[in-house]
C-alpha cells in the first residue's frame, strides 16, 4: 500500500492497548504501530534460539517443507515429553489432568473459535511476549483494569492449569514458523492478506482515508486469509492489508492437519493501514 494513502502522521499503540513489558527485542510501542508495520524488523523471544539451536541446525540441513516439519514435530514430542508426560512431571492422581493441552491443542482450539479456552491462552502468550494486551474476547476489551479484561485473564489461567510449558511451546512454535517463512520468502517482508469482518463500525478504525483506505486497531491476536473470496465468506466487508512476516503467529500450510481452514494465518495485531472492500 502506498504511503500516501492515508495521512502522513503515523500513529503509535495507544497505551491501553499495550503493556510496559515483553519478552522480545522490540518494545510494544513500536512493534504494535504503524511504523513497524511499513518498516518491521525480525521479532526474537528471548532465549528461544539458543536454547534450540539443535534443532534450527537439524532444519538447516533439510531441503524440503515436509521433512522439516516432521523434523519440528519429532523434536517436539521429545522436547516437552508430549507422549510421556509423567517424565514431565504429570502426578496422574490429579484431578484435572490436561493430557492433550499442548500447543497442536491450542491453535486447532483457535480455528474453532478464537473466544474460547484456547484463544485466551494464545491471546495471553502474545500479550506476555510482544506486550500487545487483548482488545477483544467475547466482548470489547478497552483496558487492562475493566471487568472484560478480568475474565480473559481467568480462562487463560484456567487454560494454561496443569500444562507442561505450553507458552514455551508457542515460542518455539512462533519461532519455527518464522524460520521456516523465511526460507520459504527469502525476498520479501510481507503478505498480502485479507480479512472478513461484520459489523465494521465495532472495529476500532482510527482512521478513513481517501479510496477504501483507513487504519484499525487490530485485536492482538486476529485470523486473516490469503484468499480475497475466502474472507468474502466470514464477512461483509474485507480488511486487505500487508502483513510483516514478523507478525505471522502461524499459518495453517506450516505443519500438517494443523487447522480446518485452507488458508489461514494468525497475525499478531496492532495498528494496521488496511484497504476496506464492501
Amino acid at each position: 500500500m502506498s504511503d500516501n494513502s492515508v495521512a502522513d502522521s503515523q500513529p503509535t499503540l495507544p497505551a491501553s492497548a499495550r503493556s510496559s513489558f515483553n519478552r522480545c527485542n522490540v518494545p510494544a510501542v513500536i512493534l504494535g504501530s504503524l511504523t513497524f508495520q511499513r518498516h518491521p524488523v525480525p521479532l526474537i523471544i528471548d532465549g528461544v534460539a539458543e536454547l534450540h539451536a539443535d534443532l534450527f541446525r537439524r532444519l538447516d540441513r533439510l531441503s524440503e517443507a515436509t521433512a522439516r516439519a516432521q523434523q519440528f514435530l519429532d523434536y517436539m514430542v521429545v522436547r516437552f515429553c508430549l507422549e510421556s508426560l509423567e517424565e514431565a512431571g504429570l502426578d496422574s492422581r490429579t484431578r484435572r489432568r490436561r493430557i492433550k493441552a499442548d500447543y497442536l491443542h491450542m491453535v486447532r482450539g483457535w480455528s474453532f473459535t478464537p473466544d474460547g479456552r484456547e484463544g485466551a491462552v494464545l491471546k495471553g502468550w502474545v500479550e506476555s511476549r510482544f506486550g500487545l494486551l487483548p482488545r477483544y474476547h467475547k466482548e470489547p476489551v478497552p483496558n487492562s483494569a475493566c471487568e472484560s479484561y478480568f475474565g480473559y485473564l481467568e480462562e487463560r489461567i484456567a487454560g494454561l492449569y496443569n500444562t507442561n510449558a505450553l507458552e514455551a511451546q508457542l515460542d518455539l512454535l512462533y519461532t519455527y514458523c518464522q524460520y521456516e517463512l523465511a526460507r520459504r520468502y527469502p525476498q520479501r517482508s510481507h503478505l498480502h492478506l485479507c480479512r472478513g469482518v461484520n459489523r465494521l463500525h465495532h472495529h476500532e478504525m482510527l482512521r478513513e482515508g481517501a479510496k477504501g483506505h483507513g487504519l484499525v486497531l487490530l485485536n492482538n491476536l486476529s485470523s486473516f486469509t490469503g484468499s480475497r473470496e475466502q474472507a468474502g465468506v466470514f464477512g461483509d466487508a474485507t480488511l486487505e492489508a500487508d502483513v510483516p512476516l514478523a507478525k505471522i503467529f502461524f499459518f495453517n500450510r506450516l505443519l500438517p492437519g494443523m487447522l480446518k481452514s485452507e488458508d489461514e494465518y494468525v497475525v499478531i495485531g496492532g495498528v494496521y493501514e488496511v484497504r476496506i472492500m464492501r
